[in-house]
């Protein structure tokens, strides 16, 4: 801005007249001219708050996170465990393909899937 006090909301340099809706701060007040008057505007605000169904999607994803987190910083401590964690990425990823295969399929029924691969 090229005029007014920059370091606060812009205010126009003819404060002696002024325009309808033209904002100022007076003292830690906010105020608004209303064309005959300053008024001082609420300070109240506005809340946002969440539903109990994504608090809990939240905190699970921060339980998984905790979780992974976890096991990375158990395999850095403790390389022996790195086979355990492949082994549960393994196992993840067998339960996708089975679920998607499951669901392409008569149930019960999983054609042509060897259990013993890596």
């Amino acid at each position: 801005m090229s005029a007014g006090n920059t370091a606060l909301p812009y205010v126009g340099p003819n404060v002696s007249n002024p325009m309808t809706g033209m904002i100022r701060i007076q003292n830690t007040d906010m105020e608004v001219f209303n064309g005959s008057s300053w008024q001082q505007l609420s300070t109240s605000y506005a809340t946002v708050s969440l539903d109990q169904e994504v608090l809990d999607v939240i905190q699970w994803a921060r339980t998984q996170r905790t979780i992974a987190m976890n096991r990375l910083t158990l395999v850095q401590n403790n390389p022996a465990l790195l086979k355990a964690l492949e082994a549960i990425k393994r196992a993840e990823d067998n339960f996708d393909l089975l679920a998607t295969i499951a669901g392409e399929e008569e149930p019960g029924i999983v054609v042509g899937y060897n259990f013993n691969t890596p």
